[in-house]
């Protein structure tokens, strides 16, 4: 008999939490459902102290880790890490980290304690992502590997899979959910346009079924749009194996973040999100303000392409996170997030909200089930 996605990870319910947090990463497992840490901006070193503290917490759980090996990028080519970072500077003009940092300083923002402008080239590229991974595959607990903009390399995929874990990828259409297929995954991800960060342009409920008919007996996580048990009933109803939230675990109890830059998610509407290229280089989606703004007009740069423009304003992902309550930092602050973030309204534990779902979920089914005519 085919194990399901569920029983092959060691999960309880099929509901998948990507997150920053490493608290939200321990609950969520513990809860039942599987937490992925988004490792992407995280350096090796700081990637293995936030691994130590969930091997240490999370008890006999599993988890995942999720890391960004774009298929084209600005400089791809077999470098070092160090030989790559300093090509790329040479790549940026002076113009857009000017423009940057300015509209950090008008909105009262502080600057990094050691007056740097950049963190510097993360793990946007193979090159910077490959020793993540490295450090990730260390570890016994971490079951699961996902990719986060396209199929990984072929020698990725090999050893992931070799050392006995599972290997996915996201994508947004049907035909890179295909070549994730016929690159040998073990499931993919499939996340429609209202979902947050880096996502395409077509919505779930059309999304989700064409990638399941395309995949076949591929198991399909839907993504985009998972709020509710509701929600979660829909996406099994369209033939998903398993759900993967993100935006859901923003404003949780759990998660590290200013109670100003929570505060902002709370109150917004799923009317107040767009997708820009301004922070990353690729359409991402997250809360529309003045950054997002001031990078559309026709007067200013134009967004540089992955990982370059990620160089440019990741001293303002940084100092927005750090300092939300001051000045008028969040009408500049980077804050990705789907359209879903509308019904997130209050702030609850891990606990509450797989609660919920699982709940919502039982009664949607029960309420779906009865609207049927015997036969």
């Amino acid at each position: 008999m085919t194990q399901t996605l569920s029983e092959r990870l060691g999960i309880d319910y099929p509901i998948f939490a990507f997150t920053h947090c490493r608290d939200v990463v321990v609950a969520v497992s513990k809860a039942g459902g599987i937490g992925v840490l988004g490792a992407v901006g995280f350096t090796p070193e700081q990637l293995k102290e936030e691994l130590d503290w969930i091997d240490e917490h999370i008890g006999d759980r599993p988890y995942g880790v999720d890391i960004v090996i774009p298929q084209k990028y600005e400089g791809m080519g077999d470098m070092s890490p160090e030989e790559l970072e300093a090509q790329l500077w040479k790549m940026i003009p002076p113009e857009h980290i000017d423009f940057a940092q300015k509209l950090l300083a008008d909105a009262g923002v502080p600057e990094w304690p050691d007056g740097s402008k950049s963190m510097g080239l993360l793990g946007w590229t193979e090159a910077t992502a490959t020793p993540l991974l490295e450090e990730a595959l260390k570890r016994p607990k971490c079951r699961l590997i996902a990719n986060a903009l396209g199929t990984p390399p072929a020698d990725k995929i090999r050893r992931v899979q070799e050392s006995g874990r599972l290997i996915g990828a996201l994508c947004g259409r049907v035909k890179q959910a295909v070549a994730h297929k016929e690159a040998g995954l073990d499931f993919v991800v499939a996340q429609g346009g209202e979902g947050g960060g880096h996502t395409g342009d077509v919505g779930s409920m059309v999304l989700w079924p064409q990638i399941v008919d395309a995949i076949g007996d591929l198991p399909m996580l839907a993504a985009g749009g998972i709020g509710n048990g509701r929600q979660v009933a829909a996406a099994m109803a369209l033939g998903a194996a398993g759900v993967w939230t993100g935006s859901l675990w923003l404003t949780v109890e759990e998660a590290h973040m200013e109670p100003a830059q929570k505060a902002t998610l709370l109150k917004a509407t799923s009317e107040d999100t767009v997708r820009s290229r301004s922070w990353t280089g690729k359409p991402c989606r997250m809360l529309r303000n003045e950054w997002t703004e001031a990078w559309e007009r026709a007067d200013t740069p134009e967004p540089l392409g992955m990982p370059l423009q990620g160089m440019v304003t990741s001293d303002g992902i940084r100092r927005t996170a750090v300092y939300a309550s001051h000045g008028d930092c969040q009408k500049v602050a980077f804050n990705p997030c789907g359209q879903v973030i509308g019904q997130i309204n209050e702030v609850e534990s891990v606990r509450q909200v797989m609660f919920r779902l699982l709940d919502e979920y039982v009664e949607a089914v029960g309420k779906a089930g009865s609207l049927l005519p015997e036969v």
